[in-house]
């Protein structure tokens, strides 16, 4: 993950930002997701001057940073009472900011659950509930930050708003396409989603009666033009932010290229990025790479990112990674010559789990029937890809890796056949 190291990022774009913190009268910092450790550490040992004020919201305090800097830990990946205590420190600092001043937000992935400071009429209880429904529902990242910005105080756009200062944001994506408005909810960038748009995902997944009552009247009276609208691309309030992406999945990918190569494959990196349902996206991923042919005498690398969604219907454990990995077990099964794959997440956290990912092979179908007594499908249906991979020792886990870029899937095909 070197090359998408979040602090490294950070010093690679100090072009950026630094001339801009020497321009200002003084500086404010606020430093959120789960890059946010990293990125804050090396902001503060690049940094020509001190801050006035640092706020780091990450998913747990870092005991290597100044005692000056203000920690404050959020939850993930659905909010706590540590995010909304998180996002109105958030809200204080850019208020602080005077209009000499600069406000410096270094943002990554985690962000929207860590920042959390719910709308006036929804409790945190409420978007917690909303949060975990769309997540079984099986809601994509843009589905699920429409939501979000509409039921908050701090996203699509009101961070940089409470503002009188400038505004610099320095984002390490984990969103697909790195559309700034999504990346943490945009909390810098105006908002292009509506409350309509809010109310037709809670409709696309599950209806409105499925979730809490206070964040459909929410939504609604939003629609019906009762609640003020987030702030809007070129809106006057966010007319003094600007946002910048640092680090992302193209970045991931190179990096993964160079290093596969330097260790000897052929590599061929996919043009497609791999999105929707895991198991769906699984089987169309297969059809691609086991299409592929080696050359005669090195393994082939096809390296590939993205970031599918779960449907949860089962009671088992696992994440989008797992489950893409295992309903690739079968197809790999059926392969004429040896083949391994792996699917992860870059952050080092896949789903509700300590796993960043597992591993499958060739034999991997094979090894379940005999370790477990189970079909693969089994697993599948019950969403339990983490109890299969445990037992066949496949999950992969690294601990939190201190970035988030999305995910990364490896196939390697061997030059001859089984």
């Amino acid at each position: 993950m070197s090359a998408v190291d979040a602090g490294r990022c950070l010093e690679e774009a100090a072009g950026i930002w630094r001339a801009r913190v020497e321009a200002a009268a003084g500086w404010h910092v606020v430093a959120a997701g789960k890059a946010a450790s990293p990125m804050l550490r090396a902001c503060l040992a690049a940094a020509p001057v001190p801050p006035a004020s640092a706020l780091l919201v990450g998913p747990a305090r870092d005991a290597t940073l100044p005692a000056s800097v203000d920690q404050q830990p959020g939850g993930h990946p659905g909010p706590t009472d540590g995010s909304v205590a998180a996002g109105m420190r958030a809200l204080d600092v850019a208020a602080a900011t005077s209009a000499d001043q600069l406000l410096l937000v270094l943002l990554s992935g985690g962000a929207s659950a860590m920042l959390a400071v719910p709308a006036d009429a929804v409790a945190l209880t409420d978007k917690q509930a909303v949060t975990a429904a769309l997540l079984r529902g099986g809601a994509d990242i843009f589905e699920l930050n429409a939501v979000r910005k509409h039921l908050s105080r701090v996203k699509g756009g009101r961070l940089a708003a409470a503002a009188a200062g400038e505004t610099l944001c320095l984002a390490v994506s984990d969103v697909i396409g790195d559309d700034l408005s999504v990346i943490g909810s945009g909390p810098c960038v105006g908002d292009p989603t509506t409350y309509a748009d809010a109310l037709a995902v809670l409709d696309r997944r599950g209806g409105r009666g499925a979730f809490p009552a206070a964040v459909v009247a929410q939504l609604e009276r939003g629609a019906a033009g009762r609640v003020a609208e987030t702030p809007k691309p070129g809106a006057p309030e966010l007319r003094r932010a600007t946002t910048r992406v640092i680090g992302n999945l193209g970045r991931a990918l190179l990096g993964a290229k160079a290093e596969a190569a330097r260790r000897g494959f052929d590599v061929a990196v996919e043009t497609e990025v791999v999105t929707g349902e895991a198991r769906t996206a699984a089987a169309r991923y297969a059809e691609r790479t086991l299409a592929r042919r080696p050359g005669a005498a090195r393994p082939l690398c096809i390296i590939s990112g993205g970031e599918t969604t779960v449907h949860v219907v089962g009671r088992g454990r696992g994440g989008r990674n797992q489950e893409f990995a295992l309903a690739l077990a079968g197809p790999l099964a059926a392969s004429p010559r040896p083949v391994v794959a792996v699917s992860l997440g870059t952050d080092g956290i896949d789903g509700p789990t300590d796993a960043a990912g597992a591993v499958v092979d060739s034999t991997t179908r094979e090894r379940a029937s005999v370790a477990v007594g189970r079909s693969l499908q089994s697993f599948l249906d019950d969403n339990d890809a983490y109890s299969l991979f445990r037992a066949l020792g496949d999950l992969v886990i690294t601990g939190p890796t201190g970035t988030n870029v999305g995910d990364i899937q490896v196939t390697v095909l061997a030059p001859g056949d089984r």
